[in-house]
């Protein structure tokens, strides 16, 4: 790793890529998207930074049995000291706008989110476009046949590979109608909600076939709106791997060739909770 280290640093300008520039690298050394022999190609000065996060707020899209963000504030002035002085609370759920599922979501004795390894978080990765499909039937499962096609165009999804779905939902944000299929709240809403999700099949695929690191998508769950099993849920998290929701827009991203760093809060004990995402694209693409 040291030696990564060392070889991404200077990829980076050496003495003169200081300050996020070798974080980047550092970081990226978990998982550069073609290894260090790569690296060499990769101007990092020159990447493009592209958030794949939706800002938390009032109309922050929470699942519809959870409670609103909320942002609190509790102080917000000049203080008797001279000094302007700012502090709020935050009040939310694990699972609510773009977050991170952590194993023990849906695998008794499985990972809490402060034990997810941040290999797991960072790496090389995939863009799946499937918004024709998804924009046809609102319910559309993710195929094995869907990663073929892909795979035919674009080549082979590399082993322990992030891979985002592109649903093309991020764009109904901040639409409850039209990103969940449903304005209501609570258990009724949960047996209307129409969304495209990843079929438990396609996902036990990419465990098994390609090993993946991780998996994200741009809706509210990474089983489809209808699910009633969580089918998806279980493959991915009692195999350790993390699921990334509620993405914001993936279309700016290339099919291959960048790199995710996808970071959570790190609560001790917890189920999930809000992460902020980003790509990172080299300049040729």
């Amino acid at each position: 790793m040291l030696k990564e280290s060392t070889h991404c640093s200077r990829a980076c300008g050496g003495k003169q890529g200081a300050g996020w520039l070798v974080l980047l690298c550092l970081l990226v050394g978990a998982g550069c998207a073609a290894g260090p022999s790569r690296i060499d190609r990769l101007a990092w000065e020159q990447s493009r930074l592209i958030d794949l996060t939706h800002s938390f707020g009032a109309d922050t899209i929470v699942w519809p049995t959870e409670q609103n963000f909320q942002l609190v504030v509790q102080q917000a002035g000049e203080m008797p000291g001279g000094y302007y002085y700012a502090s709020n609370r935050l009040e939310m759920a694990e699972h609510g706008g773009t977050h991170i599922d952590a194993p023990i979501h849906f695998a008794k004795g499985g990972q809490t989110l402060d034990q997810v390894p941040i290999e797991r978080l960072i790496g090389a990765g995939v863009r799946i476009d499937v918004t024709a499909q998804c924009a046809r039937d609102l319910d559309y499962l993710i195929t094995i046949q869907d990663f073929e096609r892909w795979e035919s165009a674009h080549g082979r999804i590399p082993n322990r590979t992030i891979v985002l779905l592109d649903t093309g939902f991020a764009r109904y944000w901040p639409s409850r109608q039209q990103y969940l299929g449903t304005e209501l709240r609570g258990l009724e809403a949960v047996r209307v909600l129409h969304f495209p999700g990843l079929h438990p099949d396609a996902a036990a695929w990419l465990v098994r076939e390609r090993q993946v690191k991780a998996v994200g998508i741009d809706t509210a769950s990474i089983d489809y709106g209808q699910s009633t099993t969580f089918e998806t849920h279980v493959v991915l998290l009692t195999q350790s791997v993390p699921v990334f929701e509620n993405l914001s827009d993936l279309r700016n991203l290339p099919h291959r060739e960048f790199n995710v760093i996808a970071l959570p809060m790190k609560i001790l004990g917890g189920t999930g909770g809000p992460l902020r995402v980003i790509a990172v694209v080299p300049p040729s693409h």
